[in-house]
């Protein structure tokens, strides 16, 4: 989401209507700020939604008893010009950033020059207690946590049972990447993964590397010139050739070089559906369109979900991760109670309803234990495995320049060669964040 996470787009009129209010009242409400006497706003700038974030901050909101209020704000529907926005406006020390919706890979770039107020120990120790390896890897820079985790996201690999059963995968046992392309092609079906040129083909080539037991950055914290990388390996091969073979050989189907999460989605739930990985929002988005009548009710009882593919037999994988960070501008008037707010905003119970609501996933492993997480998500118990497995994309100051770079040379995944990609795609990095080379 490119995402860290991607947003789920289901509900597409209920998040639409929703977030046109949030945004009309979020503008009302801080024209008359100034103004209004009693307790601190504190404004919460939020990533879209279906309007969970919203009903959080009006139950935290009473739930401070005239403390303070929280009032939302809408930030750009995609990633990277949430990035833009907030960066800027940290930069020009703008006091009313109090809380802030942050994509993982994003918060380095943040915390280096001192945008984000320091977590309090005590604060630290509260919000941290029972939440997944990867969300706090996800929101900590230089061994320190610098922003607090709400929620997590991880892809699950999703099969048609039918297809899986035909091509002769037992789906009980862990599956690889090889195993994938050698059943669709026997089948005659299409995989669902995402090849265009965005964050999700970052998403997805980080997550083959790590798997393959590489890392596209050896040392992340290291400046502009000192950085090295991972992919020119035997790990960023074995991931190019996965990309390469499913480009070339046309198993991601006809659409593959411009295909995102929902188009993959789309194409998995038609005919020629096999294996795909994605995140959890399609789930209730498919659901949705059996309910409306869009899709075969019999769609439902043909989808299974298992873990994330292996890259090699007998070597566990490791999951993509998203989510979201909660951050402090270091301008805030009121840090103090912004993570107070946070402190509400992240409990397992707020973090259980909004998965329930909005369908992402929680970081707090005490949230899965809500009887009710199961009835709408039965694969939550896998959900929660593999967020304990995955592994955040590189955490750098210079996270922008690396993800466009790799989404400029390994999209689209016809034209990757194994060989000569992963080289010149280093290169390329390399020549970038010395200045001479432009993007």
């Amino acid at each position: 989401m490119p995402r860290d996470g991607y947003r789920p787009r289901y509900r597409r009129g209920t998040a639409r209507t929703g977030a046109a209010v949030v945004l009309a009242l979020g503008a009302t409400l801080l024209a008359g700020c100034s103004a209004e006497e009693g307790p601190p706003t504190l404004t919460w700038y939020i990533n879209p939604d279906a309007g969970g974030q919203a009903a959080i901050a009006e139950k935290c909101t009473e739930a401070a008893g005239g403390e303070y209020r929280i009032e939302t704000s809408l930030l750009p529907n995609d990633a990277a010009s949430q990035r833009e926005q907030l960066a800027r406006r940290l930069a020009a020390g703008d006091s009313s950033l109090d809380i802030m919706s942050l994509d993982p890979p994003f918060i380095p770039e943040l915390a280096e020059p001192g945008f984000l107020a320091p977590v309090p120990d005590p604060v630290a120790q509260r919000t941290t207690q029972n939440v997944v390896e990867g969300a706090l890897t996800g929101a900590t820079w230089k061994d320190k946590l610098v922003a607090v985790p709400f929620w997590a996201n991880t892809q699950l690999l999703w099969y048609r049972k039918s297809v899986a059963e035909a091509a002769g995968l037992d789906m009980t046992k862990p599956v690889t990447w090889q195993q994938l392309i050698d059943a669709a092609a026997k089948e005659d079906k299409f995989l669902g993964v995402q090849g265009q040129r965005g964050e999700s083909m970052t998403v997805w080539l980080n997550a083959l590397v790590e798997s393959a037991g590489g890392h596209i950055l050896e040392n992340p914290e290291a400046t502009a010139d000192q950085i090295e990388l991972g992919l020119a390996s035997k790990a960023g091969t074995e991931a190019a050739q996965i990309i390469s073979t499913i480009g070339k050989d046309g198993l991601g189907g006809p659409g593959l070089p411009t295909q995102d999460e929902n188009n993959s989605m789309i194409l998995f739930q038609g005919d020629k559906g096999s294996f795909m990985v994605n995140w959890p929002f399609v789930w209730p988005a498919t659901n949705a369109s059996v309910e409306d009548g869009t899709l075969d009710a019999s769609l439902i009882k043909d989808i299974g979900w298992t873990l994330y593919p292996r890259m090699n037999e007998g070597e566990q994988s490791a999951p993509p991760l998203g989510g979201i960070n909660l951050g402090v501008g270091a301008a805030s008037k009121h840090p103090d109670l912004a993570y107070a707010a946070i402190e509400c905003i992240v409990t397992p119970e707020n973090q259980a309803e909004y998965f329930i609501s909005n369908g992402n996933p929680p970081s707090n492993t005490e949230a899965y234990n809500d009887p009710r997480i199961k009835d709408s998500f039965p694969m939550a118990d896998t959900i929660r495995e593999s967020l304990e497995l995955s592994a955040p994309r590189p955490q750098t100051v210079f996270y922008n320049e690396v993800s466009t770079s790799l989404q400029q040379n390994f999209a689209p995944p016809d034209q990757v060669d194994p060989a000569i990609t992963p080289q010149e795609t280093s290169d390329f990095i390399v020549s970038v964040l010395r200045g001479e080379n432009l993007l």
